[in-house]
């Protein structure tokens, strides 16, 4: 097998730039992994865009192949509890990052990151949920810890509300019978929002508009995916013994901010991060979502389906943010 030739998006360097290319690859050009998996499907997040730019701050060493995520069928496998023919998905866990990842044909991985894919779910829906939605189900799970389940009206806010995370996020919501979900977008356009079904959509300026230490107690819980000055704006609007969880950082990695709505208002900040949780842990949030997907969830999120030679395509859509909802990558 590891003569075996495949197609994959390769992303190497080249003089002071970045060249990204869909090319022949070999099995013993992969990363270290006692699992081969052909790939069906794949996503395209934010961070796989920004692994196609120079200093994006994603890839570590070059040659790569991106995608963090990807579902398939196991083709060989030494790993206890991992059988050939078994449909699996993978997420996070460094792939596509500092392992060769899911944009390829074929895939080899280390099988503790492997999740076996829930029996009646399809491989094409594994890889619509991915990492965004293992993150907005963590981020949920994390708020639920506070009190988010105790009242189906709360008001929640989630921010970056067209991208991945935001998407699955009101979805997995909506799922749940939660009825006053607010979407912040910097788009003009809110049709895709309106199709989610979110009951009020405010802008990203509207939001900016007002930058006293502590506001009117607007939202009970929130879903931040985009950091920087958004978030010092919405944490004075946060309602007494409200909390926050933070999962990603389009607006920046800085922000100002004061420590009134913690000691004054009791709101509680969470730290997202899907990438490093263990396998048990997957296993639960899958189960979870599992429980909410629905065909149309699905028929309203994903934007567009994708061959690996239209990737490119759509993470320039994404760096310049003009994307809404998934997109699903076919690799077979």
């Amino acid at each position: 097998m590891s003569d075996k030739i495949f197609k994959a998006l390769i992303v190497d360097e080249q003089d002071d730039s970045v060249i990204s290319s869909v090319k022949e690859w070999s099995v013993d050009k992969l990363s270290e992994g006692d699992t081969l998996v052909e790939v069906d499907y794949s996503a395209i997040n934010y961070k796989d865009a920004l692994a196609t730019v120079k200093n994006g701050g994603v890839i570590r060493s070059y040659p790569m192949i991106p995608g963090i995520d990807f579902s398939g069928t196991i083709i060989e496998t030494t790993h206890d509890g991992l059988k050939v023919g078994d449909k699996v998905v993978v997420t996070g866990q460094g792939t596509g990052v500092s392992h060769t990842g899911g944009f390829s044909e074929i895939a080899r991985v280390p099988g503790e990151w492997i999740q076996v894919v829930p029996q009646e779910m399809d491989l094409k829906v594994a890889a619509f949920v991915g990492t965004a939605g293992i993150t907005a189900a963590q981020a949920i799970h994390r708020l639920e810890s506070i009190g988010l389940n105790n009242d189906k009206g709360a008001s929640i806010l989630i921010t970056g509300a067209t991208g991945g995370v935001g998407s699955m996020a009101i979805n997995l919501l909506k799922a749940q019978g939660f009825t006053n979900i607010t979407a912040l977008t910097r788009k003009k356009s809110t049709d895709y929002l309106e199709k989610l079904g979110v009951q009020h959509i405010i802008s990203t300026d509207e939001m900016l508009e007002n930058t006293r230490p502590l506001q009117k107690q607007e939202f009970d819980y929130v879903i931040d995916t985009i950091g920087g000055a958004t978030l010092e704006a919405i944490l004075p609007k946060i309602s007494y013994g409200g909390g926050i969880a933070l999962c990603g950082n389009a607006s920046g990695i800085k922000f100002n901010t004061t420590v009134l709505p913690f000691i004054l208002r009791g709101v509680t900040m969470f730290g997202i991060d899907s990438v490093q949780l263990t396998s048990d842990e997957k296993k639960e949030l899958w189960q979870t979502i599992n429980q909410s997907i629905t065909k149309e969830m699905v028929e309203s999120t994903i934007s567009n389906d994708v061959s690996l030679e239209g990737i490119l395509p759509v993470t320039k859509q994404l760096l310049e943010g003009t994307h809404s909802g998934r997109t699903i990558v076919s690799i077979k």
